[in-house]
């Protein structure tokens, strides 16, 4: 079992039980003429949410509650760590493997392979929607948005604002920032996205609607007003379990590509400066604050004219690290990086199911291309979720497949999940034992059919690196001079 999810009631899932037994509008995807979309992104945010249990302590009532009403995917994950590789593959269904796109550039017009699929804001306005979008949805690079998405209403200040001096005593990248900045939610960027939203949704819409709401929070800097500070008070404040020597039984490689060049504190640094409890409180503080206007833009929905017609999806481009396997990033193959919530709701949607199976960010698009009635690109490598939302005891063949740089996957099942590096090295974890994968089991014979299974999911075609220069190009390649023996 992974992390603590927490179920809904016994009463409400029997209630559920009954009527979806009785009606079947309510066990099966309704044949609606042209459902909107709304696709909600968010920054940074790993499973510490409510009904993901990441947290014991963590207050999300809103996504909570989107879960309650739609569907919940324990089991989903990125297809890289990082922002902008994860973004490109949701919105063409490829694998960074495929396209090339491994790290914070290129833009996906500049990948032979990527560049050829229509991304998921154009397909819908070659359909006949209205697409309109504001806030991170692709990366936030210079005009990549604008690029991709027709009416783009910006960024809204993106990670602003920021303090004329950092808050925090970390000396390194600017962005890496956490603390109790500005006053009032209404000069946060997230929050004016959110105003936005209810204005669009309060609107009449001439066409069917796909609209894009991309939050910023939790990403760093970590900063929010005061308030969301005080629901998380720093003398009650828990830790994420942990071990001393996690890393004794990873390879220096898998070491390596995690901590080389990256702009993050070092776990030496924060336990040295007393920052683990700052960082902790500041994330959750961002969280919660981000869930707020989640909740907002379903209240919007349902108070204006397209809550009864609109497919909802919730997630978040990667997961994060607050002190697992002694670091504070993302960036990683492991559960803590790779694992994301994700959560669908809409017409004819079950309410209150969990679905462990492995799912991936890249079935989006094609999952909403079924539910919309629209004929599915042959190019996509995801696959769409509509059958396990039928029906949750269908077979499912499917592994998820994340990457950080070509040679380097972790490959996830419904209980397992194996990582294969650049250098060859291996990681095995059995998530109904190891929850917290503390403990590499590669070695043991009682998993060499699994492990074999797994190990054949690794693709061995891969595209070359594209891009150059950013954090993740370095790290990728200092991993590898180190593994060849050069210096870093």
């Amino acid at each position: 079992m992974r992390k603590n999810i927490i179920f809904l009631s016994a009463i409400t899932i029997l209630t559920i039980h009954i009527s979806c037994n009785s009606n079947n509008k309510k066990d099966a995807i309704l044949e609606t003429a042209k459902p909107n979309v709304l696709l909600i992104a968010v920054d940074d945010l790993n499973d510490w949410i409510g009904v993901l249990g990441g947290h014991p302590q963590v207050k999300t009532p809103h996504m909570d509650q989107m879960a309650q009403r739609g569907v919940l995917f324990s089991n989903a994950h990125c297809q890289a760590p990082v922002c902008n590789p994860s973004r490109a593959s949701i919105m063409t269904s490829l694998y960074p493997s495929t396209s090339g796109i491994y790290f914070l550039d290129p833009d996906i017009q500049e990948s032979p392979v990527a560049s050829k699929n229509s991304v998921m804001p154009k397909r819908f306005q070659q359909e006949g929607y209205n697409v309109f979008a504001a806030g991170k949805i692709f990366h936030n690079g210079k005009g990549i948005n604008e690029r991709h998405i027709p009416n783009y209403a910006g960024q809204f200040g993106g990670f602003g604002p920021m303090p004329e001096k950092k808050i925090s005593p970390y000396p390194g990248h600017p962005l890496w920032d956490w603390g109790v900045y500005p006053e009032r939610d209404d000069q946060m960027p997230d929050y004016q996205i959110a105003n936005w939203a209810e204005e669009r949704l309060a609107e009449k819409q001439a066409q069917p609607f796909w609209m894009g709401v991309g939050f910023y929070r939790p990403h760093v800097p970590q900063f929010v007003p005061q308030k969301w500070f005080d629901m998380y008070p720093m003398e009650t404040l828990q830790l994420p379990r942990t071990i001393a020597y996690d890393l004794n039984d990873i390879s220096s490689y898998g070491a390596d590509i995690t901590r080389l060049k990256h702009v993050s504190p070092t776990h030496e640094w924060v336990k040295e400066n007393d920052q683990w409890k700052p960082i902790v409180q500041s994330y959750l503080a961002c969280v919660s604050f981000v869930d707020e206007q989640v909740g907002r833009l379903l209240t919007a929905l349902d108070n204006g004219d397209y809550g009864e017609n609109t497919y909802v999806v919730l997630f978040s481009d990667h997961g994060f690290h607050l002190g697992e396997k002694e670091r504070f990033a993302k960036r990683s193959l492991w559960e803590d990086g790779a694992r994301v919530p994700m959560i669908i709701m809409g017409p004819g949607i079950p309410k209150g199911k969990i679905i462990n199976q492995p799912v991936q960010l890249l079935d989006i698009y094609p999952t909403l291309l079924e539910l919309t009635n629209l004929k599915p690109d042959p190019k996509h490598e995801g696959n769409s979720l509509v059958p396990l939302l039928k029906n949750m005891e269908v077979n499912w063949p499917h592994y998820a497949r994340t990457c950080f740089g070509p040679g380097n996957y972790a490959i996830t099942s419904e209980r397992y999940r194996f990582i294969q590096y650049s250098d060859g090295s291996e990681e095995f974890y059995d998530h109904k034992t190891d929850p917290e994968e503390w403990h590499n089991a590669i070695g043991n014979e009682e998993y060499t059919n699994i492990i074999a299974k797994h190990r054949l999911q690794v693709p061995q075609k891969r595209y070359k690196i594209l891009g150059q220069g950013s954090t993740g190009h370095e790290s990728y390649d200092a991993s590898e001079k180190n593994r060849y023996g050069s210096t870093n």
